[in-house]
């Protein structure tokens, strides 16, 4: 009886052991705190919801890319974003205007789960990040993410690796943290990522 249970105990230990090579460790916690990121939600997955989506998207994006240009920290980032939220919502509604719709659009900007993502080569690992969030009507379909500090991303495209890498560097990214979220030289830690999503 005895024997069964250091054996078990000593499985469970090497399991525990083996499972901290996954867990974050080289600075993929401070990717949390430097960052903001986008999500737009459609009002549903109907083709005219998600056409709508992409439109109200670039007329966020047209406002944020220059807004946020100059910014060297989350905090002034997140500042300025709340500064001009009336902004955002303005142009927001001025597309579902234009389009000759009526839905409802609404900000929201707070911490927000997010899963891991890929945007042409940047890989952000999932977790809580901040975030701001335009909800369209009932904001029930597929949605869209990118990453709005540091800009990554300008519509339906990325900037490219090297513009990336001087815009994450700029504000304030160790070339560490940097090589995480791109895996240049680590692939492990899209296992570890993933291990994560799987603990919650």
């Amino acid at each position: 009886m005895l024997h069964k249970r250091v054996l078990t105990f000593s499985l469970i230990l090497a399991f525990l052991l083996m499972g901290v090579g996954f867990l974050p460790i080289h600075g993929e916690a401070e990717i949390y705190d430097s960052v903001v990121r986008l999500h737009v939600l459609a009002n549903s997955d109907s083709e005219e919801d998600q056409s709508l989506k992409l439109k109200v998207r670039d007329a966020i994006l047209s406002l944020t890319v220059p807004l946020l240009e100059d910014c060297t920290s989350q905090e002034e980032a997140l500042s300025r974003l709340d500064g001009a939220r009336e902004d955002l919502l303005a142009a927001a509604r001025g597309v579902i205007s234009e389009a000759g719709r009526t839905d409802g659009v609404r900000i929201e900007m707070g911490l927000e789960d997010y899963p891991t993502r890929d945007y042409d080569g940047v890989c952000f690992p999932s977790g809580t990040y901040a975030s701001v969030r335009v909800c369209i009507g009932a904001a029930e379909g597929q949605n869209w993410w990118c990453c709005l500090f540091p800009p990554l991303c300008l519509g339906a495209a990325t900037v490219s690796s090297s513009r990336a890498e001087d815009a994450c560097i700029s504000v304030g990214f160790t070339p560490d943290q940097y090589k995480i979220i791109t895996e240049s030289d680590r692939p492990v830690y899209r296992v570890r990522f993933k291990l994560l999503e799987l603990l919650g």
